[in-house]
């Protein structure tokens, strides 16, 4: 499985708006719509990597101080298994 890993801006929200989402039951944030601004992208093929490349990225200053944020996002389905993997053989 390979992974995309993202350093991202934080959006600051305004105190109304908090308030309202959580009155309301509702999203403050919609990813799917608004995505936050990205400033880096990575991949990676195994999750090990990803989660490397993921603990560098946060070291940044910027996320450090909360700022900005890193994502570990996964891009396919799960890996086939050693049995799914192996071929056929016909004995």
């Amino acid at each position: 499985m390979s992974f995309l890993i993202v350093r991202t801006d934080i959006r600051a929200a305004a105190d109304i708006d908090l308030a309202a989402a959580w009155a309301g039951g509702g999203l403050l944030r919609d990813e799917t719509t608004a995505p936050e601004p990205r400033r880096q992208i990575v991949h990676a093929e195994d999750r090990e990597a990803a989660l490397l490349l993921a603990r560098a990225l946060s070291s940044v200053g910027a996320v450090r101080s909360g700022r900005q944020r890193v994502k570990v996002l996964p891009l396919a389905g799960p890996a086939p298994t050693w049995q799914e993997r192996r071929p056929a053989t016909d004995t």
